[in-house]
C-alpha cells in the first residue's frame, strides 16, 4: 500500500490489480491531486466547508472484481467504473478528544478495463479520465450526487472546476 498527503487530502492506494501498473505506474500523486482538486471544489461551492482535510482509500481493480462489488453493492450483475463507499457519520473529535488529522471520507473502487474503454471511446488519456473519475468519486462521498437534473448540474459544474485546476478539458464537452 502506498500514502500520499497534502494538507487537503490523503489518499491510501492500494493496486489490487497489476496491469495498472502498466498503465500508469504510480498512480498515487494523480489520485491524490484528483481528491485535493474535488474536495477544494466542494468547500468553494460551500457544501463541505468544514472539510479541512479528508481521507481516501482507493483500490485499482479489474473489471471482474468490479462486476462482483456492483452486483453484491447496487444489484447490477456488470462491471462499471467506478464505486463509491461513503463512511458514514464522522466525529468531529477522535476517543482521545483530539481532532483527526484527516476525516475519513470513505473508499474507492475503480476498475481497469472499463476505465480504458471509456478513455478510448472518448478519446482521452487513461490518466485524465482516472482523474475525473477519482474527482467524481470524492464528490459521491461527500454527498453530492446526479439523481435529479439539477444535482447532476451541480455536480458536473464541480467536477469541470475541480478538473480545469488540474489541466484536464471538460469531459462533459462532448458528451452534450
Amino acid at each position: 500500500m502506498s500514502r500520499a498527503s497534502s494538507p487537503r487530502a490523503t489518499v491510501s492506494v492500494i493496486v489490487e490489480h497489476a496491469a495498472w501498473r502498466d498503465v500508469i505506474t504510480d498512480p498515487v500523486p494523480l489520485l491524490r491531486r484528483a481528491a485535493g482538486a474535488a474536495l477544494a471544489a466542494a468547500r468553494r461551492d460551500r457544501r463541505s466547508a468544514s472539510t479541512a482535510s479528508a481521507a481516501v482509500a482507493v483500490a485499482l481493480i479489474d473489471d471482474r472484481a468490479m462486476r462482483k462489488l456492483n452486483r453484491t453493492y447496487r444489484g447490477k450483475d456488470k462491471p462499471t467504473n467506478v464505486l463509491s463507499f461513503p463512511a458514514g457519520e464522522s466525529t468531529d473529535a477522535a476517543p482521545s478528544g483530539r481532532r483527526p488529522a484527516s476525516l475519513p471520507l470513505g473508499d474507492v473502487a475503480i476498475a481497469l478495463g472499463t476505465v480504458e474503454r471509456e478513455a478510448r471511446a472518448q478519446g482521452k488519456s487513461v490518466s485524465d479520465h482516472l482523474a475525473h473519475l477519482m474527482v467524481h468519486a470524492v464528490l459521491h462521498l461527500l454527498g453530492y450526487d446526479h439523481e435529479s437534473d439539477p444535482d447532476a448540474e451541480r455536480m458536473e459544474l464541480l467536477e469541470r472546476k475541480a478538473l480545469a485546476t488540474l489541466g484536464i478539458d471538460d469531459p462533459y464537452r462532448t458528451a452534450k
